[in-house]
């Protein structure tokens, strides 16, 4: 393991929006993303344009093997989305090592809460210091009809 990251030996995390290679995300989550698919690129470079975004990238090719991204009031509040891990990558813990690095990039704001909803990888989040909703039957959620 990369001891300053917990990412595996040559796979590098960044916060740094620059480097994020929008295609590839886009076509990453709009092809094999579940809860994505058949997004369009605007609405990606939207969501993109309104998060911070990190990336894991192979430290030999500069490649990026991973996306996340976190919409935030830096202040209270976090949501954390479009977690992908290329299939290249899966397996080796670069998920779960993304998850941990973004949780701490959040830390120095003072965020109290970050949440996300996850249908099939509840063992990666788990891993990162996540846990199921304490209250569930306190939340509530508003959800505008599917455009035709």
């Amino acid at each position: 393991m990369n001891d300053a990251s917990g990412l595996p030996e040559g796979y590098e995390f960044s916060a740094d929006t620059d480097r994020v290679d929008v295609e590839r995300v886009h076509r990453w989550l709009s092809t094999d993303a579940y809860w994505a698919t058949g997004r369009p690129l605007d609405q990606q470079r939207r969501a993109m344009a309104g998060s911070l975004n990190f990336g894991v990238y192979d430290t030999v090719t500069g490649e990026q093997v991973a996306y996340a991204r976190v919409v935030t009031d830096h202040a209270l509040f976090a949501w954390l989305a479009d977690v992908y891990v290329d299939p290249v990558a899966r397996g080796k813990g670069v998920g779960t090592a993304l998850v941990g690095a973004i949780r701490e990039h959040l830390r120095p704001t003072g965020v109290r809460r970050v949440l996300l909803a996850t249908h099939d990888a509840h063992g990666v989040y788990e891993k990162a210091g996540f846990a199921p909703l304490e209250h569930p039957d306190q939340w509530m959620a508003f959800h505008y009809p599917a455009p035709e």
